[in-house]
């Protein structure tokens, strides 16, 4: 598909993607992706794509990539479409999807994580949403890189811990498991939430914390949907105990 040079997802970064894995001939967890695809519509003002048409599409891209036997990664973009002069958008905007489809190799070694100098903007309502706005997460995962690091760990603007640059965090301290609320700028995720009630099955404790340092985790892994659930290596340089639990929440995947 072609994207016209006024497309205001390439102009001004208006508009949202979701990425989905599909693996064993199926889109995992669709339905929670294209809820919160709407949900971010809601937030932006943006008409919703209907979530049976995106499905269809996205079906279309794994078999048009020959990806139908691959572990695969299905990219969801809705843009604010074309239009609008400078920041204004139309009076009746128009919508524009663009679906692709990528291998996708699961992470098979513990991440090594490096504290970003970037600040994740909890004030902003693009914080908690897919916004095709992402330089700050490009920017915090560039620079961890450089570090020899597979992964950011992103604070927010007062500090506390808010995530990786493309991944939710979670760690214990004892045997309880520990994430970062919504309302230090994170994002909603899809395994996130899988993960949150896993442990609630498992009898694990679970809370959403405002927590300013890591001083005592153990346990620490990060997930997102393509690489499930990630045990953490080392923080800073610094070893990350290991904790029983995480094997058995990893089943969430």
């Amino acid at each position: 598909m072609i994207v016209p040079v006024d497309d205001r997802g390439f102009l001004l970064g208006d508009g949202l993607f979701e990425t989905i894995l599909f693996e064993a001939g199926k889109l995992h967890h669709f339905a929670a992706h294209a809820d919160r695809m709407i949900r971010g519509c809601a937030i932006l003002g943006l008409p919703p794509p209907e979530a049976q048409v995106i499905e269809i599409v996205a079906l279309n891209a794994v078999r048009a990539a020959g990806l139908t036997e691959a572990r695969a990664a299905v990219r969801l973009t809705w843009t604010a479409g074309s239009g609008g002069r400078g920041l204004d958008r139309p009076d009746d905007p128009q919508p524009r999807l663009v679906v692709s489809a990528a291998p996708s190799a699961k992470p098979v070694t513990p991440a090594r994580l490096v504290t970003a100098a970037i600040r994740r903007n909890e004030g902003s309502p693009v914080s908690r949403i897919k916004s095709l706005n992402y330089l700050d997460n490009v920017l915090a995962r560039r620079a961890a890189r450089q570090a020899g690091a597979d992964e950011a760990l992103m604070l927010n603007n007062r500090g506390e811990i808010a995530g990786g640059a493309a991944a939710n965090l979670f760690w214990f301290e004892g045997d309880t498991l520990l994430t970062p609320a919504l309302e230090c700028g994170v994002l909603d995720g899809v395994m996130r939430g899988l993960v949150i009630d896993r442990a609630a099955r498992l009898g694990i404790a679970v809370h959403e914390v405002t927590a300013t340092d890591l001083e005592g985790a153990t346990g620490v892994f990060l997930t997102n949907s393509l690489i499930g659930v990630r045990p953490v290596h080392s923080i800073d340089g610094a070893p990350v105990i290991a904790h029983s639990a995480v094997r058995r929440l990893s089943s969430a995947t």
